[in-house]
C-alpha cells in the first residue's frame, strides 16, 4: 500500500495582506460543491497546483469568518487572522484524509473554522485577567477618526449584544451571508443545511434584529 501524499503545511499567502474589508476577495457564488469537488479531489492526491488554488480559494473566506466572529481584537496572544492561519493549516492537514460522501467540502472548512475561534475564546477563559465577550465588540472600521472610530465602536457593540440573542444558527447564517458574503447554496452547503432553509433562517433572524432594534430605540 503507498502512503498518503505528503501536504506541505504552507498556507499560500499571509492573511495580513487582506488589510481592509475590501481587499478580501467575496466568493461571489464560486465555492459551491460542482466548484470545489475537482479542486479538492487534486489537492487531496498532492497535486501542488491543485493545493494553491484551493487556498486561494477558501482562505479569504476563513479570513472573513474568523474576522467577523472575532471581530477583529487580540484574543490574548490570539488575533482573528492568526486563528485564520490555524483554519488554513488544519484544512490542509485534512486534506490527504478528506473523503467525498455526498457533502461539500465547505462543511469540513467551515467546522474547522468553528473550532477554532471556539478553542481561541475557551483558551482565553481561562485566563481570567481578560475579558471573553460572546461576539465580536466591533466590525472592522475603515479610517483613523477618533470620533469614527468611537461611533462604530458603539454600534458595534450595540450590534454584537443583539446578535447574541439570537439562536447560534442563526447567527452563523448571518455571519457566512452578509460578513463572509456566501450565497444561500455556499451557506447551506457549509452548514449541512437546504438553501431554502438558509433563506427562511436569514429572513426570521433580520425580522427578529429589526424588533429588537426598533424596540430598543436603535
Amino acid at each position: 500500500m503507498t502512503a498518503p501524499p505528503r501536504i506541505t503545511e504552507q498556507p499560500a499567502s499571509d492573511v495580513r495582506d487582506y488589510r481592509t474589508p475590501e481587499s478580501l476577495p467575496r466568493p461571489s457564488g464560486r465555492l459551491t460543491k460542482e466548484d470545489l469537488d475537482p479542486l479538492v479531489k487534486d489537492a487531496g492526491e498532492g497535486n501542488p497546483a491543485a493545493i494553491h488554488n484551493l487556498l486561494q480559494m477558501i482562505e479569504p473566506v476563513v479570513v472573513r469568518y474568523c474576522r467577523a466572529r472575532m471581530g477583529g481584537r487580540d484574543l490574548s496572544y490570539l488575533s482573528a487572522d492568526d486563528v485564520a492561519q490555524e483554519v488554513c493549516l488544519a484544512v490542509l492537514k485534512a486534506l490527504p484524509d478528506y473523503q467525498d460522501r455526498g457533502g461539500s467540502f465547505l462543511y469540513l472548512v467551515h467546522a474547522i473554522a468553528a473550532n477554532k475561534v471556539a478553542d481561541a475564546y475557551r483558551a482565553v477563559a481561562r485566563d481570567r485577567s481578560e475579558p471573553v465577550p460572546e461576539l465580536p465588540e466591533r466590525p472592522l472600521v475603515a479610517g483613523n477618526e477618533p470620533e469614527s472610530h468611537a461611533l462604530h465602536l458603539d454600534l458595534g457593540a450595540r450590534l454584537g449584544r443583539l446578535l447574541a440573542s439570537l439562536p447560534r444558527v442563526q447567527q452563523e447564517i448571518l455571519t457566512l451571508r452578509i460578513a463572509v458574503g456566501f450565497s444561500a447554496q455556499e451557506t447551506a452547503e457549509a452548514l449541512g443545511i437546504s438553501a431554502g432553509n438558509v433563506r427562511v433562517t436569514q429572513h426570521r433572524a433580520l425580522t427578529r434584529l429589526r424588533g429588537m432594534i426598533r424596540d430598543d430605540e436603535f
